[in-house]
C-alpha cells in the first residue's frame, strides 16, 4: 500500500495516526490497549516515529512488525537519518522492506542530547533532503517529507525553508506530512506558498490534540509552532488544574480544525495520538457522525 495511490484512488479523505514506541514495558501494556482501541477505527495507515540517532531503532521495528503482522495495518516508518553512517541506513531499509513496508518517512532528526552518549557516524548524513536523494536511488519505496507551516525552527526563513522543501521533492519526496498548527489558516497559506513554487505533491495536515497544558507548551516550544490567540483564550477561561476541562477543551478545538481542513479538501487528517486513545477516539467519532470521515 503505497499511501499516494490512496490519494488518487480514494473517494474520501484518508485517516491516520502517529504512534511511537513504548519507552518502558510499564508503558507497553497500556499502548497496547490504545493500538486495539484505535484500530478498530480502521484508519487507513498508521505512522512510527523513529528516535535520534538511531535510539528507538530496535523499538520502532518491533512496533512496524507488530502493526502488520497483528493489525495488518499500512504503516509509514519514520527514518531519521542524523548520526548513523549509509550501512546502518541500508540495514533499517532492508528490515523494512523484509516486512512489507512500502512507505518511508525521510527526515534529518534532532541532533541528539550530549547526555544521550550518541557519536554521530563521520558519514552522517546532515539533511533530510540528503536521505531522500540516498534511498531513491537505492530502494523502491514511497517517500514523503516533513513539512513545517510556521518554518522549521533552525530555517532563516520562510522562504528559505520552503526552498528545502522544494529540494526534498526533487530528491524523491512523494507527498508532505505537515506539521501541527493551531490556527488552520497557517497551514492553507503553507499549502499555498507551496504551489506557489511547484510543490504538487499532496500535502497531509497534522493535527495535534491539547492534551495537556505542560505538554502543549512543550511540543510548541520544540517544534516551532505557536499558540494562537484562540487557544490561550479558551484555556485561561477554563478552572486552574481542571485536567478533565482542557481534554474536553483539546478534543473540542481539534475537531473544530479538522472540521475545517476537511470542508477545504485537504487528502486526509493524520492525528498525533502521543500513545494516548481517548482524544484521537472522540475525535474521530465526531467527524464520523457528521460525515466528514
Amino acid at each position: 500500500m503505497r499511501v499516494t495511490d490512496l490519494w488518487t484512488k480514494n473517494a474520501r479523505p484518508t485517516l491516520s495516526f502517529e504512534f511511537f514506541p513504548p519507552r518502558s514495558e510499564k508503558d507497553e501494556a497500556s499502548f497496547a490497549k490504545v493500538v486495539d482501541t484505535l484500530a478498530e477505527l480502521k484508519p487507513d495507515f498508521v505512522s512510527v516515529t523513529f528516535g535520534a540517532g538511531g535510539s528507538s531503532r530496535e523499538g520502532s521495528y518491533q512496533l512496524v512488525k507488530k502493526l502488520i503482522q497483528e493489525k495488518e495495518l499500512g504503516v509509514i516508518a519514520y527514518l531519521a537519518a542524523y548520526g548513523l553512517g549509509p550501512d546502518e541506513i541500508c540495514s533499517i531499509l532492508d528490515t523494512y522492506a523484509d516486512l512489507g513496508v512500502e512507505n518511508i518517512l525521510a527526515l534529518r532528526g534532532d541532533p541528539p542530547r550530549a547526555t544521550e552518549g550518541l557519536t554521530p557516524h563521520p558519514e552522517s548524513l546532515a539533511h533530510a533532503s540528503d536521505l531522500l536523494h540516498f534511498i531513491k536511488g537505492r530502494y523502491a519505496f514511497c517517500l514523503g517529507g516533513a513539512g513545517h507551516p510556521e518554518g522549521h525552527p533552525e530555517a532563516a526563513s520562510k522562504a528559505r525553508d520552503l526552498d528545502y522543501l522544494k529540494l526534498k521533492v526533487a530528491n524523491g519526496a512523494e507527498f508532505i506530512i505537515a506539521n501541527f498548527v493551531y490556527d488552520t489558516r497557517l497551514f492553507f497559506d503553507f499549502v499555498e506558498r507551496c504551489r506557489a513554487i511547484g510543490i504538487g505533491v499532496p500535502i497531509l495536515p497534522g493535527v495535534m490534540p491539547i492534551y495537556s497544558v505542560k505538554l502543549l507548551e512543550i511540543l510548541t516550544k520544540t517544534c516551532g509552532a505557536t499558540i494562537g490567540e484562540e487557544v490561550r483564550k479558551g484555556l485561561a477561561a477554563l478552572p486552574a488544574d481542571d485536567t478533565k476541562a482542557v481534554a474536553e477543551f483539546g478534543i473540542a478545538f481539534a475537531i473544530k480544525q479538522c472540521r475545517e481542513l476537511l470542508e477545504q479538501g485537504v487528502p486526509g487528517i493524520h492525528l498525533y495520538t502521543m500513545d494516548r486513545s481517548a482524544a484521537p477516539l472522540a475525535i474521530v467519532n465526531a467527524l464520523k457522525n457528521e460525515k466528514l470521515l
